[in-house]
């Protein structure tokens, strides 16, 4: 039920449109992923992610796993009813979330083991592990438990980390198999910020062969500079014929700039975590919905978007909902900001599909201010 193509590609850069098929629909590329870390997208409803544009959304497997378990979400037959989602998920493996949340945690051949940041209860996550849970979940993509560093991590640190991740893959790989779940298997490369580590974990992942790719280990604390410099060298050592996807990045700018590099799929809260904080995207740049100068300000947040805040709403009542702290800002944010994020990507699909990527991405740069 997994398959991908390219249905175009760019002449002047590395940018290419695809379209990827699951067990829970067709998703055209490159596609964000809106973020729904404990089974929901802060502040929104499915019906308002679907009308967003969202065609794909991300689960935790660390916290969907802690709470409210697989016990409970077995009686669902899945995520997809438990949260009356029903277009494709992908969920990540979760050894993130264990190295930056848990109280305690340590890595060791076996897997992860670690104390629960919620009630110090223990616990052991294996590759094996993390597989199994994913396919209870009945995630469309799941991804392989991996080692990420936090930067910086020296050489030989980094090393490690990589070939503990790859010697997890083939154990995921194996468990994978032996499920024979209705589901894709996403390899994740690390390697750090060493150019050499990077292309030793592309080779080897590749070697296993999975479905599809994913570029980790990026967005940890590196400089800006320094992560698209990973990103740059790294995609285009992925298969062509496979999904690359970019893990946990990032600004709008950054998404643009990644497309063009070849990436295919991303993710980031940015957009729904921004919005809470009253920050929001417009083609022009972003603004701070608090700022006084809106209080009077009878235009929507940016006169270009169609999205259901902007059709209804004025920046004056986004600003008194915001300094009022009314519930309702929270949602009204959320709506604009995944809106012009997913509107962002069908742009961008476009302008492929039209091989005018690099005009598209100039004007982009220039609306924004944005200078390399």
């Amino acid at each position: 039920m997994f398959d991908f193509k390219v249905t175009a590609e760019s002449s002047q850069t590395r940018a290419r449109a695809g379209q990827m098929v699951t067990g829970h629909g067709t998703i055209e590329t490159p596609i964000f992923m809106p973020v729904g870390t404990a089974g929901s997208v802060k502040a929104v409803s499915p019906e308002d992610l679907r009308d967003c544009g969202a065609r794909i959304i991300l689960g935790n497997t660390y916290h969907l796993y802690l709470r409210p378990g697989c016990e409970v979400i077995d009686e669902f037959d899945g995520l997809h009813r438990f949260m009356n989602w029903q277009g494709p998920i992908l969920t990540d493996s979760g050894g993130f979330q264990i190295f930056s949340l848990a109280k305690i945690s340590k890595v060791t051949e076996t897997g992860f083991s670690f104390q629960s940041h919620i009630d110090g209860s223990a616990h052991l996550i294996t590759p094996e592990d993390a597989v199994a849970i994913q396919t209870r979940l009945g995630a469309d993509i799941i991804m392989c438990l991996d080692q990420c560093l936090s930067y910086p991590a020296d050489e030989s640190e980094t090393k490690n980390a990589l070939e503990l991740t790859t010697r997890w893959a083939i154990r995921c790989k194996s468990a994978w198999q032996e499920n024979k779940a209705d589901n894709a298997l996403f390899g994740i490369v690390q390697g750090g910020m060493y150019p050499e580590l990077r292309r030793q974990s592309v080779t080897e992942l590749i070697e296993i062969d999975f479905p599809g790719y994913a570029v980790g280990g990026l967005s940890v604390g590196e400089p800006k500079p320094l992560m698209m410099e990973m990103a740059d060298m790294t995609l285009p050592l992925l298969p062509p014929d496979k999904p690359r996807y970019v893990m946990g990045v990032g600004t709008p700018a950054d998404l643009v700039r990644l497309v063009e590099m070849g990436g295919d799929m991303f993710d980031c809260v940015m957009p729904t975590r921004n919005a809470r904080n009253g920050q929001l995207f417009t083609d022009s740049g972003t603004i701070n919905i608090a700022n006084a100068r809106f209080k009077t300000d009878t235009h929507p947040i940016d006169p270009n978007c169609r999205c259901y805040t902007c059709r209804n709403f004025s920046r004056a009542y986004l600003h008194h909902l915001y300094r009022s702290r009314e519930i309702l800002v929270y949602r009204l944010n959320t709506i604009h900001n995944l809106y012009y994020y997913l509107h962002l990507m069908e742009l961008i699909r476009e302008a492929i599909h039209q091989d005018r990527f690099q005009e598209f991405a100039e004007s982009f740069y220039n609306q924004q201010q944005i200078k390399f």
